[in-house]
Protein backbone atom coordinates (compact mmCIF):
# COMPACT_ATOMS: atom_id res chain seq x y z
CA UNK A 1 0.00 0.00 0.00
CA UNK A 2 1.56 3.28 -1.09
CA UNK A 3 0.68 6.96 -1.12
CA UNK A 4 -0.58 9.08 -4.02
CA UNK A 5 -1.20 12.83 -4.27
CA UNK A 6 -2.89 13.07 -0.87
CA UNK A 7 -0.08 12.59 1.72
CA UNK A 8 -0.97 11.12 5.09
CA UNK A 9 1.38 12.00 7.93
CA UNK A 10 2.36 11.15 11.45
CA UNK A 11 2.11 14.55 13.11
CA UNK A 12 2.49 13.79 16.80
CA UNK A 13 4.09 11.22 19.07
CA UNK A 14 3.86 10.76 22.83
CA UNK A 15 5.78 8.60 25.30
CA UNK A 16 4.87 7.99 28.94
CA UNK A 17 7.41 6.23 31.14
CA UNK A 18 6.40 4.82 34.56
CA UNK A 19 8.19 6.25 37.59
CA UNK A 20 9.28 2.84 38.89
CA UNK A 21 12.16 0.81 37.45
CA UNK A 22 13.75 -2.52 38.29
CA UNK A 23 17.43 -3.12 37.52
CA UNK A 24 18.87 -6.48 36.52
CA UNK A 25 20.70 -6.61 39.85
CA UNK A 26 17.47 -6.13 41.83
CA UNK A 27 15.66 -8.65 39.70
CA UNK A 28 18.37 -11.29 40.02
CA UNK A 29 18.65 -10.87 43.78
CA UNK A 30 14.91 -11.51 44.14
CA UNK A 31 14.78 -14.34 41.61
CA UNK A 32 17.79 -16.16 43.11
CA UNK A 33 16.26 -15.79 46.57
CA UNK A 34 13.06 -17.38 45.28
CA UNK A 35 14.96 -20.14 43.44
CA UNK A 36 17.09 -21.04 46.46
CA UNK A 37 14.01 -21.17 48.68
CA UNK A 38 12.18 -23.34 46.15
CA UNK A 39 15.13 -25.73 45.90
CA UNK A 40 15.37 -26.04 49.69
CA UNK A 41 11.67 -26.69 50.11
CA UNK A 42 11.63 -29.30 47.34
CA UNK A 43 15.02 -30.91 47.98
CA UNK A 44 13.62 -34.43 48.23
CA UNK A 45 11.61 -34.19 44.99
CA UNK A 46 14.59 -32.67 43.21
CA UNK A 47 16.89 -35.45 44.46
CA UNK A 48 14.43 -38.15 43.35
CA UNK A 49 14.06 -36.54 39.92
CA UNK A 50 10.36 -35.76 40.31
CA UNK A 51 10.94 -32.06 39.65
CA UNK A 52 13.82 -29.98 38.33
CA UNK A 53 15.78 -27.57 40.49
CA UNK A 54 15.36 -23.89 39.71
CA UNK A 55 18.56 -22.58 38.07
CA UNK A 56 20.16 -19.40 39.38
CA UNK A 57 20.71 -16.31 37.29
CA UNK A 58 22.99 -13.28 37.06
CA UNK A 59 22.77 -9.73 35.79
CA UNK A 60 25.53 -10.54 33.30
CA UNK A 61 23.54 -13.47 31.90
CA UNK A 62 20.51 -11.25 31.29
CA UNK A 63 22.50 -8.51 29.56
CA UNK A 64 24.36 -10.98 27.35
CA UNK A 65 21.20 -12.89 26.42
CA UNK A 66 19.03 -9.85 25.71
CA UNK A 67 20.82 -6.52 25.96
CA UNK A 68 18.41 -5.53 28.74
CA UNK A 69 19.81 -3.76 31.80
CA UNK A 70 16.62 -2.51 33.47
CA UNK A 71 12.91 -2.11 32.88
CA UNK A 72 10.14 0.29 33.91
CA UNK A 73 7.10 -1.10 35.70
CA UNK A 74 3.70 0.36 36.47
CA UNK A 75 3.89 -1.03 40.02
CA UNK A 76 7.09 -2.23 41.64
CA UNK A 77 5.60 -3.50 44.91
CA UNK A 78 5.44 -7.29 44.97
CA UNK A 79 7.81 -7.99 42.08
CA UNK A 80 10.87 -8.36 44.30
CA UNK A 81 9.01 -10.17 47.10
CA UNK A 82 10.18 -13.80 46.85
CA UNK A 83 6.90 -14.97 48.39
CA UNK A 84 4.85 -13.12 45.76
CA UNK A 85 6.91 -12.55 42.57
CA UNK A 86 4.36 -10.44 40.75
CA UNK A 87 3.35 -6.76 40.89
CA UNK A 88 0.66 -5.65 43.32
CA UNK A 89 -1.85 -3.56 41.37
CA UNK A 90 -4.95 -2.93 43.51
CA UNK A 91 -8.31 -3.30 41.80
CA UNK A 92 -10.08 -0.08 40.92
CA UNK A 93 -13.81 0.49 41.06
CA UNK A 94 -15.80 0.70 37.85
CA UNK A 95 -16.13 4.43 38.43
CA UNK A 96 -12.37 4.98 38.41
CA UNK A 97 -10.13 5.32 35.37
CA UNK A 98 -8.58 1.95 34.62
CA UNK A 99 -4.84 1.44 34.87
CA UNK A 100 -4.35 1.00 31.12
CA UNK A 101 -6.51 4.00 30.32
CA UNK A 102 -4.46 6.07 32.76
CA UNK A 103 -1.25 5.00 31.03
CA UNK A 104 -2.71 5.67 27.60
CA UNK A 105 -4.04 9.07 28.54
CA UNK A 106 -0.60 10.17 29.71
CA UNK A 107 0.91 9.32 26.32
CA UNK A 108 -2.09 10.52 24.29
CA UNK A 109 -2.00 14.02 25.74
CA UNK A 110 1.68 14.32 24.81
CA UNK A 111 0.99 13.18 21.25
CA UNK A 112 -1.92 15.61 20.92
CA UNK A 113 0.25 18.47 22.15
CA UNK A 114 3.01 17.57 19.67
CA UNK A 115 0.46 17.50 16.84
CA UNK A 116 -1.33 20.68 17.98
CA UNK A 117 -4.58 18.76 18.16
CA UNK A 118 -7.60 19.19 20.42
CA UNK A 119 -10.25 16.59 21.12
CA UNK A 120 -12.56 18.11 18.51
CA UNK A 121 -9.95 17.47 15.81
CA UNK A 122 -9.85 13.69 16.38
CA UNK A 123 -12.43 11.24 15.04
CA UNK A 124 -11.09 7.83 16.06
CA UNK A 125 -9.17 6.32 18.98
CA UNK A 126 -7.47 2.95 18.57
CA UNK A 127 -5.91 1.17 21.54
CA UNK A 128 -3.48 -1.44 20.24
CA UNK A 129 -1.33 -3.55 22.56
CA UNK A 130 -0.41 -7.08 23.55
CA UNK A 131 -2.92 -7.40 26.40
CA UNK A 132 -5.94 -5.46 27.61
CA UNK A 133 -6.98 -5.67 31.24
CA UNK A 134 -10.60 -6.37 30.30
CA UNK A 135 -12.57 -7.42 27.26
CA UNK A 136 -15.18 -4.68 27.38
CA UNK A 137 -15.97 -1.85 27.41
CA UNK A 138 -12.97 -1.16 25.18
CA UNK A 139 -10.05 0.70 26.74
CA UNK A 140 -10.10 2.88 23.60
CA UNK A 141 -13.66 4.02 24.33
CA UNK A 142 -12.66 4.83 27.91
CA UNK A 143 -9.74 6.95 26.68
CA UNK A 144 -12.01 8.55 24.08
CA UNK A 145 -14.46 9.49 26.83
CA UNK A 146 -11.77 10.87 29.15
CA UNK A 147 -10.36 13.06 26.37
CA UNK A 148 -13.80 14.25 25.22
CA UNK A 149 -13.37 12.91 21.68
CA UNK A 150 -16.46 12.32 19.53
CA UNK A 151 -16.58 9.57 16.92
CA UNK A 152 -15.58 6.06 17.93
CA UNK A 153 -12.87 3.88 19.42
CA UNK A 154 -11.88 0.25 19.48
CA UNK A 155 -9.21 -2.10 20.83
CA UNK A 156 -7.08 -4.41 18.72
CA UNK A 157 -4.57 -7.05 19.82
CA UNK A 158 -1.76 -8.24 17.56
CA UNK A 159 0.85 -8.94 20.23
CA UNK A 160 4.14 -7.18 19.44
CA UNK A 161 2.87 -5.88 16.09
CA UNK A 162 -0.26 -4.26 17.51
CA UNK A 163 1.08 -0.70 17.23
CA UNK A 164 2.22 -0.90 13.61
CA UNK A 165 -0.92 -2.76 12.55
CA UNK A 166 -3.03 -0.06 14.20
CA UNK A 167 -1.06 2.68 12.45
CA UNK A 168 -1.87 0.96 9.15
CA UNK A 169 -5.57 0.95 10.07
CA UNK A 170 -5.30 4.66 10.92
CA UNK A 171 -3.59 5.36 7.61
CA UNK A 172 -6.34 3.56 5.71
CA UNK A 173 -9.11 5.49 7.48
CA UNK A 174 -7.57 8.89 6.86
CA UNK A 175 -6.70 7.94 3.27
CA UNK A 176 -10.26 6.77 2.62
CA UNK A 177 -11.72 9.91 4.18
CA UNK A 178 -13.63 8.05 6.89
CA UNK A 179 -11.64 9.96 9.53
CA UNK A 180 -9.84 13.28 9.54
CA UNK A 181 -7.46 12.38 12.34
CA UNK A 182 -6.79 9.18 14.29
CA UNK A 183 -5.18 8.73 17.70
CA UNK A 184 -3.39 5.40 18.17
CA UNK A 185 -2.52 4.51 21.79
CA UNK A 186 -0.33 1.64 23.02
CA UNK A 187 -0.64 1.16 26.80
CA UNK A 188 1.66 -1.82 27.24
CA UNK A 189 1.01 -3.11 30.75
CA UNK A 190 2.99 -6.33 30.36
CA UNK A 191 4.31 -6.91 33.88
CA UNK A 192 1.22 -8.78 35.19
CA UNK A 193 1.56 -11.30 32.33
CA UNK A 194 5.26 -11.92 32.90
CA UNK A 195 6.38 -15.08 34.68
CA UNK A 196 8.68 -13.59 37.31
CA UNK A 197 9.55 -17.12 38.55
CA UNK A 198 11.08 -18.27 35.26
CA UNK A 199 14.81 -17.60 34.81
CA UNK A 200 14.63 -17.51 31.02
CA UNK A 201 11.78 -15.00 30.71
CA UNK A 202 11.40 -13.06 33.99
CA UNK A 203 13.65 -10.26 32.78
CA UNK A 204 12.13 -9.70 29.34
CA UNK A 205 9.25 -7.25 29.73
CA UNK A 206 8.65 -3.71 30.92
CA UNK A 207 5.68 -1.34 31.05
CA UNK A 208 5.23 1.85 29.00
CA UNK A 209 2.68 3.78 26.93
CA UNK A 210 3.10 5.40 23.53
CA UNK A 211 0.68 7.33 21.33
CA UNK A 212 0.69 8.54 17.74
CA UNK A 213 -1.42 11.01 15.75
CA UNK A 214 -2.22 10.30 12.08
CA UNK A 215 -3.82 12.88 9.76
CA UNK A 216 -3.73 14.39 6.29
CA UNK A 217 -0.83 16.68 5.45
CA UNK A 218 -3.44 19.29 4.54
CA UNK A 219 -4.51 19.64 8.19
CA UNK A 220 -1.07 19.21 9.76
CA UNK A 221 0.40 22.10 11.76
CA UNK A 222 3.01 20.16 13.77
CA UNK A 223 6.66 21.15 14.03
CA UNK A 224 7.72 17.63 13.04
CA UNK A 225 5.74 15.50 10.62
CA UNK A 226 6.46 12.39 8.57
CA UNK A 227 4.81 11.45 5.32
CA UNK A 228 3.88 7.78 5.08
CA UNK A 229 5.26 6.42 1.82
CA UNK A 230 4.22 2.82 2.38
CA UNK A 231 2.67 0.45 4.89
CA UNK A 232 3.07 -3.31 4.90
CA UNK A 233 1.90 -6.13 7.14
CA UNK A 234 2.25 -9.90 7.07
CA UNK A 235 1.35 -12.78 9.38
CA UNK A 236 2.47 -16.40 9.41
CA UNK A 237 1.09 -18.79 12.03
CA UNK A 238 3.55 -20.04 14.64
CA UNK A 239 3.31 -21.45 18.16
CA UNK A 240 6.84 -20.39 19.04
CA UNK A 241 5.54 -17.36 20.93
CA UNK A 242 2.34 -18.00 22.84
CA UNK A 243 0.18 -17.28 25.86
CA UNK A 244 -2.83 -19.46 26.68
CA UNK A 245 -4.28 -17.08 29.25
CA UNK A 246 -7.99 -16.54 28.67
CA UNK A 247 -11.53 -16.93 29.87
CA UNK A 248 -11.79 -20.58 28.79
CA UNK A 249 -9.64 -21.53 31.79
CA UNK A 250 -12.82 -21.18 33.84
CA UNK A 251 -14.47 -23.86 31.73
CA UNK A 252 -11.64 -26.28 31.02
CA UNK A 253 -10.65 -26.70 34.70
CA UNK A 254 -6.97 -25.90 34.06
CA UNK A 255 -4.90 -23.68 36.32
CA UNK A 256 -5.68 -20.11 35.15
CA UNK A 257 -2.16 -19.10 36.23
CA UNK A 258 -0.31 -22.20 35.05
CA UNK A 259 3.03 -21.96 33.25
CA UNK A 260 1.42 -21.93 29.80
CA UNK A 261 -0.83 -18.99 30.72
CA UNK A 262 2.15 -16.62 30.84
CA UNK A 263 4.33 -15.45 27.97
CA UNK A 264 6.27 -18.45 26.68
CA UNK A 265 8.55 -18.74 23.67
CA UNK A 266 11.02 -20.98 21.92
CA UNK A 267 13.64 -18.25 21.71
CA UNK A 268 16.08 -20.06 19.42
CA UNK A 269 13.44 -20.86 16.82
CA UNK A 270 12.06 -17.31 16.99
CA UNK A 271 15.53 -15.89 16.43
CA UNK A 272 16.28 -18.23 13.54
CA UNK A 273 12.95 -17.74 11.77
CA UNK A 274 11.97 -14.12 12.44
CA UNK A 275 15.28 -12.36 11.66
CA UNK A 276 15.46 -13.35 7.97
CA UNK A 277 11.69 -12.91 7.65
CA UNK A 278 11.88 -9.32 8.94
CA UNK A 279 14.90 -8.40 6.83
CA UNK A 280 13.28 -9.75 3.64
CA UNK A 281 9.99 -8.01 4.48
CA UNK A 282 11.67 -4.62 4.81
CA UNK A 283 13.96 -5.02 1.82
CA UNK A 284 11.07 -5.96 -0.48
CA UNK A 285 8.95 -3.08 0.82
CA UNK A 286 11.71 -0.56 0.10
CA UNK A 287 12.44 -2.09 -3.30
CA UNK A 288 8.79 -1.58 -4.18
CA UNK A 289 9.35 2.13 -3.61
CA UNK A 290 12.59 2.19 -5.55
CA UNK A 291 14.56 2.82 -2.35
CA UNK A 292 17.82 1.11 -1.43
CA UNK A 293 18.26 0.01 2.18
CA UNK A 294 21.34 2.21 2.47
CA UNK A 295 19.22 5.30 1.73
CA UNK A 296 17.28 4.89 4.99
CA UNK A 297 18.53 7.33 7.60
CA UNK A 298 16.83 5.78 10.64
CA UNK A 299 15.54 2.31 11.45
CA UNK A 300 13.10 2.33 14.39
CA UNK A 301 13.06 -1.41 14.94
CA UNK A 302 11.12 -3.58 17.36
CA UNK A 303 12.92 -3.77 20.71
CA UNK A 304 12.85 -7.39 21.86
CA UNK A 305 16.42 -8.61 21.88
CA UNK A 306 19.70 -6.88 21.04
CA UNK A 307 21.00 -9.92 19.16
CA UNK A 308 17.95 -9.94 16.87
CA UNK A 309 18.34 -6.25 16.12
CA UNK A 310 22.04 -6.61 15.37
CA UNK A 311 21.44 -9.51 12.98
CA UNK A 312 18.56 -7.78 11.19
CA UNK A 313 20.69 -4.66 10.84
CA UNK A 314 23.48 -6.70 9.25
CA UNK A 315 21.07 -8.36 6.84
CA UNK A 316 19.64 -4.97 5.85
CA UNK A 317 22.90 -3.06 5.50
CA UNK A 318 25.55 -5.72 4.97
CA UNK A 319 27.26 -4.50 8.14
CA UNK A 320 26.42 -3.66 11.74
CA UNK A 321 24.05 -0.71 11.99
CA UNK A 322 25.28 2.24 14.06
CA UNK A 323 23.34 3.45 17.10
CA UNK A 324 22.35 6.51 15.06
CA UNK A 325 20.97 4.36 12.24
CA UNK A 326 19.12 1.86 14.47
CA UNK A 327 18.75 3.25 17.99
CA UNK A 328 18.41 0.76 20.85
CA UNK A 329 16.15 1.53 23.81
CA UNK A 330 15.60 -1.97 25.21
CA UNK A 331 18.62 -1.66 27.51
CA UNK A 332 16.61 0.87 29.53
CA UNK A 333 13.00 -0.10 28.70
CA UNK A 334 13.35 -3.87 28.06
CA UNK A 335 10.84 -5.50 25.71
CA UNK A 336 7.66 -3.40 25.82
CA UNK A 337 5.73 -5.55 23.32
CA UNK A 338 4.27 -3.41 20.52
CA UNK A 339 5.54 -0.10 21.93
CA UNK A 340 9.26 -0.76 21.42
CA UNK A 341 9.67 0.67 17.92
CA UNK A 342 7.48 3.63 18.90
CA UNK A 343 9.67 4.36 21.94
CA UNK A 344 12.64 4.45 19.58
CA UNK A 345 10.70 6.77 17.27
CA UNK A 346 9.68 9.07 20.13
CA UNK A 347 13.23 9.41 21.41
CA UNK A 348 15.02 9.56 18.06
CA UNK A 349 13.09 11.43 15.38
CA UNK A 350 13.32 15.20 15.83
CA UNK A 351 16.91 15.37 14.56
CA UNK A 352 15.99 14.15 11.07
CA UNK A 353 16.12 16.67 8.25
CA UNK A 354 13.49 17.30 5.57
CA UNK A 355 13.62 14.49 3.04
CA UNK A 356 15.27 11.96 5.38
CA UNK A 357 13.83 8.46 5.21
CA UNK A 358 12.96 6.27 8.19
CA UNK A 359 11.30 2.91 8.83
CA UNK A 360 9.16 1.85 11.79
CA UNK A 361 9.02 -1.94 12.08
CA UNK A 362 7.65 -4.46 14.56
CA UNK A 363 7.91 -8.22 14.60
CA UNK A 364 6.59 -10.76 17.05
CA UNK A 365 4.03 -13.38 17.94
CA UNK A 366 1.85 -14.68 15.21
CA UNK A 367 4.35 -14.47 13.59
CA UNK A 368 3.52 -10.92 12.63
CA UNK A 369 5.50 -8.12 11.00
CA UNK A 370 4.27 -4.57 10.47
CA UNK A 371 6.18 -1.67 8.94
CA UNK A 372 5.83 1.90 7.73
CA UNK A 373 8.26 3.79 5.50
CA UNK A 374 8.37 7.49 6.40
CA UNK A 375 9.86 10.65 4.93
CA UNK A 376 10.49 13.71 7.07
CA UNK A 377 8.56 16.72 5.73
Amino acid sequence: MTTSDNPIVISGAGLWTPEHSVSNEELVEAYNGYAEKFNREHANEIESGEITAKPLSSAEFITKASGIKSRYVFAKEGILDIDRMRPFIPARSNDEVSQQAEMGLNAARKAMAAANKKAADIDVVIVACAYTQRSYPAIAIEIQDQLGIAGFGFDMLVACSAATFALQRAYEMVKAGTARCVLVVNPELTSPQNNWRDRDSHFIFGDVATATIMESAATCSAEHSYEILSTKAVTSYSNNIRSNFGYLSYADDTDPYGEDKFFIQNGRKVFKEVCPMAAEHLTSQLQGLGIENAEVKRWWLHQANINMNVLIGKRLLGRAATSDEAPIVLDQYANTASAGSLIAFNLHHTDLQSGDLGVICSFGAGYSIGSLVLRKR
